[in-house]
């Protein structure tokens, strides 16, 4: 093969190789970045719909960006104003308030014992 061949193919294969790099699971950090700033969007999104305050949604998310957080907290806050939409009060902790806990009338006796 001629030099020039060998070249060209080396170039094309190490382009090929080096496309499928995202199908490694190799993250960028602009994308590790992006999914995080995403998430946290998404949290305080979720706390301000749920009815929860900002710093309960700091309290509850300690991992999450603060500053993200906050940007969805406060677009939510935006939307449900301009369309008078009321927070949605959690379903689950409301139920856990109604079931009381199993608890016997009466303390349990100790088994008689029989002597002979």
């Amino acid at each position: 093969m001629r030099p020039i061949a060998v070249l060209r193919s080396a170039t094309v294969l190490a382009a090929c190789l080096l496309a499928g790099c995202d199908m490694l699971g190799i993250e960028s950090v602009e994308k590790v970045a992006a999914a995080r700033d995403a998430d946290g969007k998404a949290i305080g999104g979720a706390c301000r719909h749920a009815g929860r305050a900002i710093e309960d949604c700091f309290t509850i998310y300690r991992k999450a960006d603060r500053a993200a957080v906050f940007a969805g907290w406060r677009d939510m806050n935006d939307y449900m104003r301009e369309n008078k939409i009321e927070p949605v009060a959690p379903q689950l902790a409301a139920q856990a308030d109604r079931v009381a806990p199993v608890t016997s009338a009466a303390p349990a006796k100790p088994a008689a014992t029989e002597t002979h």
